[in-house]
């Protein structure tokens, strides 16, 4: 296949006697093997939006993009390239279908993607249904197919049901990255885009930054190098699957993907080398469980689609164990590390709350959500996030931080885009995590701005900070 798999359950073994819940967090590692890796086929499907809201300079800066991501492609990939706007049309190659790539295909694109002119509206759905038709062509099952998508307006000309229905139709088909160009997207639609298909959503706020990022992301999808991935559960008969969500390195709702049979498989989509991380909860009857006993709840293996289209195990297959305490009402401390998946799913909740009061006009809100989530981001030790919040806030009259008036709609998209994307882990898990040198704390538990960036408890309610010395404690502090 090109990559070898790693499989690793993590999972509290003690519940407590009246626990209805069960939970672990699964870490799948892909590397790189010797071989057969170079021999991949490709298929990509670039869709261009070419909707009459896309006139001028924009349209120019998105046309430079496609062309440099036609330049970035290997020879030999297969490729279309569709226009969108109300309708979808393959502008590329001239008899539809995919063109294998080599220097006059190239040129060839290029021409075509120069010579489109802005008209129309928007429907998502139908440029994905094109892309879907597309890849159906390609015989051979072990092709790699991956798609990105811009657009710069909202998808006006379908409903979301509509919407949904093709995204159902293309799961598992194919692996679509999109890019929100501007300001006058919706980014859930975007994610609702990149959670079905596996892929990754950003905004481009600076049209010229297009060109770079479609490149870096050509780059990044011929890396990949498996198809197909799924997570097979075999449940004990005791237990029933609640949710399986990917956690890292964006966060995705997974369960309503199931495929139901002997084993339960997830879909994980196509796979580069990398590491992802996943959270799988259970629910059980705990009087159904005989005290003190060991059981096992589940077992977890992978499922790889290998180059003759079958479906075979590509990992060993591991355990969920667990075991009832026996003590009513004694709590059993939560794992660290699902505390800081749950911890990590607040804040991209505070994010998107934070983005769609500021896009309603609740700016009261959105200031609100703001400083909740640089506290969560602060305690988390994300970086990255916190950075982006901290750009779009400031100082307010009272001294509480706030988003700032003047702030574009294009950030607060990007705010809502980049509120699944969760951060790799600085730190082992006894040290701090990182803060930004000189910045002032806000506490994630009542929203108070510290008036030190020292500060190791919280002023108005005296919570300690994830990264204060315990030693200095105050007595009475809860």
């Amino acid at each position: 296949m090109g990559l070898g798999f790693a499989l690793e359950v993590d999972a509290p073994a003690d519940l407590p006697y009246d626990e209805e819940r069960a939970d672990a967090l699964i870490t799948v590692t892909a590397r790189s093997v010797a071989g057969p890796a170079a021999g991949a086929r490709r298929a990509e499907v670039l869709i261009m939006d070419r909707s009459l809201s896309m006139a001028g300079h924009k349209l120019d800066e998105a046309k430079r993009a496609m062309c440099a991501a036609v330049d970035t492609l290997r020879d030999g990939t297969l490729l279309a390239v569709v226009a969108g706007h109300h309708e979808a049309e393959v502008i590329f190659p001239a008899t539809g279908g995919l063109a294998r790539v080599d220097a006059r295909t190239r040129e060839d694109a290029r021409l075509r993607i120069a010579g489109q002119l802005p008209e129309g509206g928007t429907a998502i759905g139908r440029w994905l249904a094109c892309a879907r038709e597309l890849f159906a062509s390609v015989d051979s099952p072990a092709t790699v197919r991956h798609a990105v998508l811009y657009t710069d307006g909202k998808d006006e000309h379908e409903t979301p049901g509509q919407l949904d229905e093709v995204l159902a139709s293309c799961t598992d088909r194919f692996v679509c990255d999109a890019r929100g160009l501007g300001d006058d997207w919706h980014y859930t639609e975007l994610l609702r885009v990149t959670e079905a298909l596996h892929g990754g959503a950003e905004a481009v706020v600076t049209l010229s930054d297009l060109t770079a990022d479609f490149t870096r992301l050509m780059d990044a999808a011929q890396r990949i190098v498996v198809p197909r991935v799924y997570l097979g559960l075999r449940l004990n008969s005791l237990f029933r699957l609640a949710f399986v969500r990917q956690t890292r390195p964006v966060e995705a709702e997974l369960t309503a993907r199931q495929q139901r049979g002997e084993e339960t498989h997830i879909p994980l989509g196509s796979w580069p080398p990398e590491t992802r991380q996943y959270q799988m909860s259970l629910r059980v009857d705990p009087g159904s469980l005989t005290v003190d006993e060991t059981l096992r709840a589940a077992r977890v293996t992978l499922h790889a689609e290998f180059p003759d289209g079958g479906r075979r195990p590509c990992s060993p297959t591991m355990p969920m164990i667990v075991r009832r305490r026996s003590t009513p009402g004694f709590g059993i401390p939560r794992s660290p590390d699902l505390t800081r998946v749950e911890n990590e799913r607040e804040l991209g909740m505070a994010m998107r709350a934070c983005a769609d009061a500021h896009l309603r006009g609740d700016l009261d809100r959105a200031d609100r959500e703001l400083r909740l989530a640089i506290g969560l981001a602060q305690s988390l030790g994300d970086t990255t996030r916190l950075r982006l919040l901290r750009s779009v806030a400031a100082g307010g009259p009272d001294g509480a931080l706030r988003l700032r008036r003047d702030v574009s709609r294009g950030r607060i998209l990007g705010i809502g885009v980049d509120s699944t994307k969760t951060a790799r882990r600085a730190v082992d898990a006894g040290g701090p995590p990182p803060r930004e040198a000189g910045l002032p704390r806000v506490c994630p538990r009542c929203g108070t701005t510290s008036t030190s960036p020292t500060a190791r408890f919280c002023e108005e309610c005296g919570h300690r900070y994830a990264d204060a010395d315990l030693t200095d404690r105050p007595r009475d502090a809860p």
